[in-house]
């Protein structure tokens, strides 16, 4: 059975990429994904770049999907809702209606713009036992998998250095709008367990310091001037590895949020989810310090 999706929000290059690769269309095959299709959208206002939701629009109807008017409209049309607005201020609102409803949800980067936010996403989801999930691609990417499926070969990961372009934007403050990409790969490889974060800020580089409780280090290094590309360094028990992002990003979150919606099981936990939020919420105030550290529970986080 092929599983039928919605969008809500049509702000993004997302919703045609991923329309590309689950209905085959305009893109290689090597960037399919089965199991999925989408069969409508919901474009809404958005703050951020309004001047993209027209020619989205006018190209998901090229591919047949049926546009809507009002985000309820979906309902009862579809198995999976995807939320695409850039502006992770709006996520919380968008998205709440469907996981009251029981509808398995994925929620586009950023997840929420606060702790706050993030925890309430979480609680609703798990109050309903509804799928939730909220990722960068690149926490997907083959490169941060590749890392991890030979965990055996290469021994636990030390540290891990990330970097990605960060523009900004005021809706998705600091690491939130772009330099989120950045600190989901380091959240890949390094797993939870950060408890305070210190970022120095500049006109062309945001870098944040995570201390994890384990004593481990990650760092995250956001790039306005010079090469904006997106990779990391991760140092292991064994080897050091330093790669960029192989550009089947896409390709592989597609496939992860495939599966969530088959299996009803997300593949990040609620802190999985939460975590980066409160690390990019506390590099935020400490940009706001002057570089001076920020624990993570004053942001909010639980434990």
């Amino acid at each position: 059975m092929t599983i039928k999706l919605g969008i809500v929000d049509c702000d993004t290059s997302h919703v045609v990429a991923f329309t590309q690769r689950l209905h085959h269309v305009d893109v290689a095959e090597d960037h399919w994904v089965d199991g999925a299709k989408v069969v409508a959208a919901v474009p809404l206002p958005t703050l951020i770049t309004p001047e993209r939701v027209g020619p989205f629009v006018e190209k998901l109807r090229g591919y047949g999907i049926e546009i809507l008017e009002k985000p309820e409209q979906l309902i009862g049309k579809i198995d999976a809702v995807l939320v695409e607005s850039n502006d992770g201020q709006v996520h919380r609102e968008r998205a709440m209606p469907f996981i009251e409803a029981g509808i398995p949800t994925w929620i586009d980067k950023p997840f929420a713009c606060s702790t706050k936010d993030a925890i309430a996403l979480v609680e609703a989801a798990q109050k309903r036992n509804v799928p939730l999930l909220s990722a960068s691609s690149l926490r997907f990417d083959v490169t941060v998998q590749d890392v991890k499926n030979r965990r055996e070969e290469l021994g636990a990961v030390h540290g891990v250095d990330a970097f990605s372009p960060a523009s900004q934007h005021e809706r998705n403050p600091g690491f939130f709008h772009y330099g989120v990409h950045a600190v989901e790969i380091m959240y890949s490889l390094m797993g939870v367990g950060c408890r305070r974060v210190r970022c120095v800020r500049t006109e062309g580089t945001d870098v944040a310091v995570g201390e994890w409780q384990d004593g481990r280090i990650g760092t995250v290094r956001g790039i306005r001037s010079g090469s904006k590309q997106t990779g990391f360094t991760a140092v292991t028990e064994k080897q050091v590895i330093t790669t960029r992002a192989s550009g089947y990003g896409y390709r592989e979150l597609l496939k992860q949020l495939v599966k969530m919606f088959e299996t009803k099981q997300s593949p990040l936990s609620g802190q999985e989810l939460i975590e980066p939020v409160a690390f990019q919420e506390a590099a935020l105030v400490s940009m706001d310090r002057g570089g001076a550290p920020v624990d993570l529970k004053e942001v909010g986080l639980p434990g």
